[in-house]
């Protein structure tokens, strides 16, 4: 990822480092229940060993962040297990949050671009979920029209979510 796009709004998309991991941690665990909460370690971990780690900013302000890790990392994640048990290439979206301020202002969709953008010719597919229980309707509308098609569903302990990929 290139450091420093910036588009006609003003949106700045950079690569995230060690230095924003507070910053970024704590939009994450705001976000709960739509990401699972992260300790200092945990988000530290996923952070150093994302393949596409970026974070957009407006007015020196972060509106969200992106990370996604390539299949073969050693990862805990049981949703990232059940696709790689499926598939042999694709760029796995581990959590994408938006801040409140900056939700519907193309945020998400600025991080997204991005990230199609970087992983063209590396993988096959982007692989991601989204909770089914507890609800969000908003981000499953948001992944359907971004051209995510549904291939499966995985319950755990307290919840279920539906398995998305979308060929790069």
């Amino acid at each position: 990822m290139r450091s420093g796009l910036t588009n006609d709004s003003g949106l700045e998309i950079r690569s995230a480092t060690p230095d924003d991991d507070a910053a970024l941690r704590a939009l994450n665990n705001a976000a709960v229940p739509h990401v699972n909460v992260l300790d200092e370690e945990q988000f530290a971990w996923i952070r150093g060993n994302a393949d596409f780690a970026v974070l957009a900013l407006r007015d020196g302000r972060v509106d969200g962040f992106a990370l996604a890790l390539r299949n073969g990392t050693p990862y805990w994640s049981g949703n990232y297990a059940w696709f790689g048990e499926r598939y042999d290439s694709f760029l796995y979206l581990d959590r994408i949050v938006v801040a409140p301020r900056a939700k519907r202002a193309g945020v998400g969709r600025a991080l997204y671009a991005a990230m199609f953008a970087f992983a063209r010719g590396r993988w096959a597919r982007i692989a991601l979920e989204v909770n089914v229980r507890p609800p969000n309707p908003d981000s499953i509308a948001f992944h359907e029209a971004m051209g995510f098609v549904r291939v499966g569903a995985r319950s755990y302990d307290g919840g279920e979510v539906a398995m998305f990929e979308r060929p790069v």
